[in-house]
């Protein structure tokens, strides 16, 4: 975006708001995984591959396990590009745990996520997420010049600039370059899916954002869509519920991000029932809990409230 630079336009905090939005929304799909594989396995699988396991583990903030794992993976297929993004994104979660981000509760309200401070990461686990990035990329390019529609190699480079937004938005703070890989992520999404209708994961790269920009004003709206963020808030919801019902390795996240879209319009008590499911589904993950014992009073507070 070097001729349309939202973030420098006075007088448009909603646009900024929004912006910000759309790069957490490329938190998500850092946990995709193999788009072939996902579109034919049926939903919330038992694990049965070295990547099914890594990814449970992930989402049961199990990033030892998760990196047995995936390590396992890439040691079996050294040629495949899911592999090293997987442990990218292992090293990036891990990461965002130790400093406390994965904390879904900022969603709710966007002034305090705007005005979130810049975190300290340990360089060392950012030389390593770097480094698998760096070998998800290039092997995925060398499958790309041979086959341009190898849905592996798409799907790990819509992965790769996903993990990149998320480093720069969440950890560095960097909004303007998180915009710019997020973009990224984004392009190569929409290559995938114009050759795979059934990848129904990949969907979660657009849903969240799609659903922040439409429900911004009309103008905004507007800006965004020049900028090249299209808003669509029905369709975000639709996407995202597609995933929650049909995807593999993703169907979970797209529970947690129709659980703040619900939030965000406050109906609570759906985003209650998605996220006590999700406790069940993944025991090891302490965040569920917190964020139901903080949904918990809310809802029985208003429902013990009479309406006039």
């Amino acid at each position: 975006m070097r001729n349309f630079d939202f973030m420098g336009m006075p007088g448009t905090i909603q646009v900024r708001k929004a912006v910000i939005l759309v790069i957490v929304a490329a938190f998500y799909p850092a946990l995709a995984a193999r788009a072939a594989e996902g579109a034919a396995a049926p939903p919330d699988a038992i694990p049965v591959t070295a990547l099914d396991r890594g990814f449970a583990g992930l989402y049961n903030l199990d990033f030892a396990g998760a990196h047995r794992d995936f390590s396992a993976w890439e040691t079996q297929h050294p040629d495949d590009p899911v592999g090293p993004v997987s442990e990218a994104a292992g090293f990036l979660f891990s990461e965002f745990n130790r400093l406390g981000v994965l904390e879904g509760q900022f969603f709710e309200n966007d002034d305090s996520f705007a005005a979130r401070a810049k975190l300290s990461p340990d360089p060392e686990v950012r030389g390593h997420f770097q480094a698998a990035v760096d070998r998800a990329q290039a092997l995925a390019r060398v499958r790309l010049a041979k086959d341009g529609k190898d849905r592996d190699a798409l799907f790990a480079m819509t992965l790769a600039s996903g993990l990149q937004a998320d480093y720069a938005a969440l950890i560095d703070k960097k909004n303007l370059a998180s915009l710019h890989f997020a973009k990224e992520a984004s392009a190569w999404a929409q290559q995938l899916l114009a050759i795979c209708n059934d990848c129904s994961d990949v969907l979660v790269a657009t849903g969240f954002s799609k659903y922040i920009i439409g429900s911004m004003s009309a103008p905004v709206r507007w800006l965004l869509r020049v900028g090249g963020l299209p808003g669509d808030k029905q369709g975000g919801i639709s996407d995202l519920q597609t995933t929650a019902q049909h995807g593999h390795y993703l169907a979970p996240f797209a529970r947690v991000l129709l659980a703040i879209a619900y939030v965000r319009d406050k109906d609570k008590t759906r985003a209650l029932e998605l996220l006590t499911a999700l406790r069940t589904q993944f025991p090891g993950n302490t965040l569920f809990p917190l964020e139901i014992a903080r949904l918990q009073p809310t809802i029985q507070g208003s429902s013990s409230t009479p309406h006039p």
